[in-house]
């Protein structure tokens, strides 16, 4: 009897809810899939913010030099769609469709078989790494680690140069 499932059998069942709130584990599994959003994606978005607000404003300096004469909300609007170029429009597109082309040339690389992307944010993540720590398996399970080997972005250091690292 799990998660309002109807149990067929013969005889009687006594059951006790113990608690029925909202950590449960069938209402906290029934919430909606949240959307991955990389951090490239929150800077254009917060860049395309800026540009709009930018233009917005340019089009009313503009009207504002003019004066503000006849109907210059008409005006307003001309130069909006006059400067609407400084956002560009196919810049989503292009980066959406370079993220798909990324992904599947991660898929289809012979040198790591068997990867798969699983949501087009995997190669700007992977490309943001700034710090890749790796473990083999029983390390901390055994509280065992040894020091092997230390590799920044511009130097490499392993037992023989641990002097150099201290």
């Amino acid at each position: 009897m799990w998660s309002n499932t109807v149990l067929a059998t013969s005889g009687h069942v006594l059951a006790l809810v113990v608690y029925t709130g909202k950590e449960t584990r069938s209402e906290m599994n029934s919430k909606d899939a949240r959307v991955k959003v990389g951090k490239f994606d929150l800077e254009v978005n917060r860049l395309s913010k800026f540009l709009f607000l930018f233009m917005v404003a340019m089009a009313l300096l503009i009207v504002a030099l003019n004066g503000f004469r006849g109907n210059w909300w008409v005006n307003f609007f001309r130069f909006l769609l006059l400067l609407c170029a400084i956002i560009p429009i196919s810049l989503r597109v292009n980066l959406d469709m370079a993220k798909v082309y990324y992904c599947h040339t991660i898929y289809k690389d012979t040198d790591i078989p068997n990867t798969i992307p699983r949501n087009s944010t995997i190669p700007e993540e992977l490309g943001r790494i700034q710090f890749l720590l790796t473990d083999k398996t029983g390390t901390l399970t055994q509280n065992d680690m040894i020091f092997k080997k230390l590799s920044t972005e511009y130097s490499h250091f392993d037992l023989e140069s641990i002097s150099e690292v201290k």
